[in-house]
């Protein structure tokens, strides 16, 4: 059964490599994902930050509309105090032109405020754009290494696939049709080598008769646990048949003879 089981061994190979690719080919999109996260979150940053900048940029203009419209009202006021005739109207006139004094402050501190944050928050957004930069630029590399992988493990796979159908053709049609349903079961290697006296599928120790059984008979044996077919890579143990025991003093004599 060694013998039998030697094309079924290589195939075996030849699928362990094709699923190790695919289970690779699947990975590369979720690293790149995982890559791409501090990209996304730079750009989110960087779109919040512009966004808070442009709405203190139109607050500030709406304080400046106002200071511009405030000034020229007190301007009108000012310039009627040639008109006033009594002290009274015209003290009067002074405390409004004082409180519109004060009011103007209050404008100019609003602005004042709006240019501060305003100073800040392009601080961040050059800070948000050289980080989105550089970790776009690292997302650049590591996209370009996954498609470079990309290509040479489906030039790999094409390939292995095509070893994977002339391996499969020099199989008895049972035994394979036996194969593919335990590789479908165990979802990995249907075959497993008997290493230091355990089954190198599911690890577990198998029984002395059944590897002996495994190393001579010429049947098909499965791990009693796994249900994986079980197979021998090393010798197997010749025994010898002991020669005639020869008498000392013959032995001696031919030696003394020579």
């Amino acid at each position: 059964m060694k013998h039998n089981l030697s094309p079924l061994i290589a195939l075996q190979k030849l699928d362990l490599r094709i699923m190790e690719i695919n289970n690779q080919r699947r990975k590369i999109p979720e690293r790149l994902q995982t890559v791409e996260i501090p990209v996304r979150e730079a750009k989110q940053l960087l779109q919040e930050t512009n966004a808070a900048l442009e709405i203190l940029v139109k607050e500030r203009r709406s304080h400046e509309k106002d200071l511009e419209s405030h000034e020229a009202h007190t301007d009108k006021m000012k310039s009627r105090l040639s008109e006033l005739k009594s002290n009274k109207e015209y003290q009067a006139h002074l405390f409004e032109i004082e409180v519109a004094n004060k009011k103007k402050g209050d404008f100019e501190e609003k602005i004042l405020l709006c240019m501060e944050k305003i100073e800040q928050l392009q601080r961040t957004a050059k800070e948000a754009q050289e980080n989105l930069s550089i970790v776009e630029k690292a997302f650049a590399q590591e996209k370009k290494v996954s498609d470079e992988l990309e290509k040479k493990l489906s030039t790999e796979l094409a390939d292995l696939e095509g070893q994977q159908q002339a391996h499969s053709a020099h199989v008895e049609k049972g035994l394979l049709s036996r194969y593919n349903a335990i590789k479908a079961a165990r979802k990995d290697q249907a075959l497993a080598e008997i290493k230091e006296g355990t089954c190198s599928g599911c690890r577990l120790q198998l029984p002395p008769q059944l590897i002996s059984e495994v190393k001579r008979s010429q049947d098909l044996h499965t791990c009693p646990y796994c249900r994986r077919m079980l197979y021998w890579d090393g010798q197997i143990p010749v025994e010898t048949t002991p020669g005639p025991d020869l008498d000392k003093t013959s032995i001696l004599e031919i030696g003394e003879s020579v």
